[in-house]
């Protein structure tokens, strides 16, 4: 067997795993989007439509600020934990990195146990102020939710991209007499930059996509995910759910792609 017929031969999986299950899919769900009555216009209604483009901002806004703040406290915590060795490390770590097992069902279950209107916060203010504290079903419930669900995969990479940092890179900056901000500002979060980019697109297009934790919590505020399944299985509006599909998998792809223009092939899909 020739070279080239055995690489054709190893190529076939893969090839028949992705026409089956990206190819064939997309295909469908581009031709079902433009089988309503506005034909492709379909796909223009998530920014002519009032509502759509309403609940499409609301995505980007809570994807944006979920985005932001994990990055903030994952790096924080994932620079720390690779930097010093303590009592409990381990354990400390294995209770961040918890809810990688959990659905994001599952996730907003505990936040409702936590500020819904039988939750532990609610309790306290009661308690305190004589007014209950309710907020799991608002957008700042969702954003919680989202916060929870993103803060482990983060630090993972975190750690992973600290850990292959020269140390002597930032002892020969303290010897230069920088202080501890200036070695973070100038050394260790742009030799890091690759890995929070990479990072900060995952978790964007996570919060983008997520559709338990949104199922759970929103109530109170339309996301995409929501929207598209309301659509779907309420509505019976096949053309519309299936374009605002397309809308979501194209933004959030464009992230990626861009994120994927700095990092180089860095950014991989993860869960």
């Amino acid at each position: 067997m020739s070279h080239k017929s055995f690489v054709w031969i190893c190529l076939l999986p893969l090839a028949a795993v992705t026409a089956a299950f990206f190819l064939l899919p997309m295909a469908r769900l581009l031709v079902t989007g433009a089988e309503g009555p506005r034909g492709l216009a379909e796909y223009l209604a998530i920014l002519v439509e009032p509502r759509y483009r309403a609940t499409l901002l609301n995505t980007v806004l809570l994807a944006a600020a979920t985005t932001v703040a994990t990055l903030i406290i994952a790096t924080i915590a994932g620079l720390f934990l690779q930097r010093h060795r303590f009592p409990g490390r381990a354990v400390l770590v294995a209770i961040l990195t918890f809810p990688l097992a959990f659905p994001g069902v599952v996730i907003g279950f505990m936040i409702i146990l936590l500020a819904g209107r039988q939750g532990l916060i609610g309790d306290v203010s009661a308690r305190l102020t004589g007014a209950k504290l309710v907020f799991a079903y608002s957008i700042y419930g969702l954003f919680l939710g989202y916060l929870y669900f993103s803060i482990p995969r983060v630090i993972l990479t975190i750690m992973a991209a600290a850990q292959k940092l020269d140390p002597g890179l930032a002892d020969a900056a303290r010897s230069l007499g920088a202080g501890p901000f200036a070695v973070l500002r100038d050394v260790i979060l742009p030799a890091r930059a690759p890995a929070l980019v990479a990072s900060g697109a995952i978790a964007f297009a996570t919060a983008m996509g997520a559709f338990g934790t949104a199922f759970t919590l929103a109530t109170n505020i339309d996301v995409l995910p929501m929207l598209i399944y309301t659509e779907f299985t309420l509505a019976g509006n096949l053309a519309t759910s299936a374009a605002l599909s397309v809308g979501l998998g194209v933004m959030t792809w464009l992230i990626l792609a861009l994120a994927r223009s700095f990092t180089g092939n860095s950014v991989a899909a993860a869960g």
